[in-house]
């Protein structure tokens, strides 16, 4: 399999993985969780929902799968290419109804052109 594409696998493992943190983390149980005096017993709370639960398991994938990529690229040209990840999770955010702004996308429309520039370097 092209490495490119397992990078871009791995990219897309980890955006999965943060609406997925960032689903658990909105839901009720977890909210009221958080309203309450800190105990032991939140970081159980925490970890059992499903949401973030799955978002851990995706990152962890995501890490086995970029280490393929770390297996045959320099550090240097790889990890750039995370930074595709920002551009993937503004068009997810826009996707899910998150408000976007204008500096926010040419920001990320830099990000996109150093990796750009990395990737052909």
């Amino acid at each position: 399999m092209n490495i490119v594409l397992i990078a871009i696998i791995s990219i897309i493992l980890s955006v999965a993985a943060q609406f997925l943190l960032k689903a658990g983390m909105s839901s009720l149980d977890i909210k009221q969780a958080f309203a309450q005096p800190l105990t032991f017993r939140l970081p159980w709370i925490v970890l059992t929902n499903k949401f973030i639960f799955s978002g851990f398991t995706l990152y962890g994938l995501g890490a086995v799968v970029w280490l393929k990529v770390l297996s045959t690229w320099d550090v240097s040209k790889a990890y750039p290419l995370v930074g595709l990840g920002f551009g993937l999770t503004v068009l997810v955010g826009m996707a899910m109804g998150e408000s976007i702004t204008a500096y926010r996308v040419l920001g990320v429309l830099l990000i996109c052109e150093g990796v750009w520039l990395v990737a052909n370097s």
